[in-house]
């Protein structure tokens, strides 16, 4: 039987992991909690179930979720509403798109999501509650903290180090063994 998943979060981020959990097909979207007055509303035909007053209730019935609020301006939302499951009892699930490739040799955390089409090379390892975005490239040895932000079409060449709640904007591309941390704007190349 397919495990049911919570979603919490329900904008343009939460759409994009729906793709990929339909598409996974080992999740059943059991609803999306957001906030209150959207109770009831629909995100891509799954309803808003609660908010996060409810969670704790949930949890009853529910072992399952991932945030599903995206990172860009700053990451605080998503690590209370993960460190909040986790105090509740969740099992924050890892999402990876078929369409993406992560090698049998990478390690993600729990928490963590890769996007279509992102590769994800040997001996990665990504921490918690992170999105691995559409196109994103890891090579071999990278090491991602817990709770970054890996933008659409991003290459993190052999040995980066992220730190640790970073964003990496769309399309950075890095020389090799760099470390980064806090929030590096889109296009840009990190020697």
């Amino acid at each position: 039987m397919m495990k049911e998943i919570l979603l919490i979060g329900g904008g343009g981020h939460c759409q994009s992991v729906i793709d990929v959990i339909e598409q996974e097909d080992k999740y059943r979207i059991a609803g999306i909690i957001d906030k209150k007055e959207l109770i009831g509303q629909e995100v891509l035909g799954y309803k808003v179930i609660g908010c996060d007053d409810d969670l704790e209730a949930l949890f009853k019935t529910y072992k399952y979720a991932l945030v599903t609020v995206g990172q860009i301006t700053s990451n605080q939302l998503r690590v209370k509403l993960f460190t909040m499951l986790k105090k509740i009892g969740y099992e924050l699930a890892v999402i990876v798109s078929p369409l993406a490739y992560v090698s049998r040799h990478a390690l993600l955390a729990e928490g963590t999501v890769v996007m279509h089409h992102a590769l994800v090379s040997v001996n990665v390892r990504v921490g918690q509650n992170c999105i691995i975005n559409t196109k994103a490239l890891l090579e071999h040895d990278v090491s991602i903290e817990a709770h970054c932000h890996i933008s659409t079409a991003t290459v993190l060449n052999g040995g980066v180090v992220v730190k640790e709640n970073t964003f990496v904007g769309s399309n950075s591309t890095t020389k090799e063994y760099v470390e980064l941390n806090g929030f590096i704007k889109a296009g840009g190349v990190i020697k």
